[in-house]
């Protein structure tokens, strides 16, 4: 059975699909020896990536296209699409009905600094609705963990966060003031190697997202408790009921893509959104960036 080094980007629980696949031994039936490696940041996926010591990693196109910016010749390429929309919230005691991005012009508002891409995407959000970002009153370099405590304390009045800490924020009076994931497509995760590793592994790469399809298909398929269970031992500090709720939030959401083909509207979404937000200057192309073909043939 061919073995397969794929690279974790960081533990998160919208990473669920991959934590299944894995523990329910999927991918051994579709005939590919999956090895898990957690990465020490998510910022060394890519650079492991391109220097080979790993096979495959799983993560955001927004690191590829970060890597094509630094590097036109990089030759990372995406496939099999796991997260398609957007899993991050706003999340906090506004009570104000309806809620739109307006209201955030007089509110104080935490946003994640553990990763780029929720930011990047909420500032195009932001700017689609005709709001500067930067006219906000943004806290920012603080982690969720202390975010949530501060809106419990009253510091701020919203803040940016993935499951569990908005299920713990709705636990303490607070509620869901934008799910991300309505915005639409989204490229968020898939898988990424280099392209010669795509060449000589292709049938093993293709049996990776034959696995995740059927993850996805559970996923979709049960009640949240149930995939907790398979869950629990990937988050040993979390209550299985606590899981549980995200994953049946997610699930609502409908964030996990079950084609596993990334979308040229998700991709050139984030693109769009690196760019006016200059994380990026042009990255690259969906044509360049994404091979389709393993999930359609």
């Amino acid at each position: 059975m061919a073995r397969i080094v794929l690279l974790e980007n960081l533990r998160a629980l919208f990473y669920a699909p991959f934590y299944l696949a894995h523990a329910r031994g999927l991918f051994a039936e579709e005939g590919v020896d999956v090895s898990l490696e957690e990465s020490n940041s998510p910022l060394d996926t890519a650079a492991r990536a391109i220097a080979g010591d790993v096979d495959v990693c799983w993560g955001g196109p927004l690191r590829v296209l970060k890597s094509y910016d630094q590097n036109p010749a990089v030759g990372l390429v995406c496939f099999g699409e796991v997260i398609g929309r957007d899993p991050f919230f706003l999340a906090g005691r506004e009570t104000q009905e309806p809620f739109t991005l307006d209201c955030l012009r007089r509110l104080r508002m935490g946003v994640v600094s553990e990763v780029p891409t929720p930011w990047i995407c909420l500032q195009q959000d932001l700017l689609d609705a005709g709001i500067e970002p930067g006219t906000l009153d943004v806290v920012s370099g603080r982690g969720m963990d202390e975010n949530l405590e501060a809106v419990k304390s009253g510091e701020i009045d919203v803040f940016q966060a993935f499951e569990p800490y908005v299920e713990q924020a709705i636990g303490s009076g607070c509620k869901i003031l934008v799910a991300s994931a309505d915005r639409g497509p989204t490229a968020y995760t898939c898988f990424y190697t280099r392209r010669d590793k795509l060449a000589t592994r292709r049938e093993e790469f293709r049996a990776m997202t034959r696995a995740l399809a059927r993850s996805i298909g559970a996923i979709y398929a049960d009640d949240g408790i149930v995939t907790a269970a398979t869950l629990a031992p990937f988050f040993p500090d979390l209550a299985p009921a606590l899981i549980a709720a995200c994953v049946d939030r997610y699930r609502t959401l409908r964030i996990y893509n079950p084609t596993g083909e990334l979308p040229k509207a998700g991709f050139d979404r984030l693109r769009h959104s690196m760019r006016s937000t200059s994380f990026i200057a042009n990255g690259t192309s969906f044509e360049n960036c994404v091979d389709n073909s393993l999930v359609s043939g």
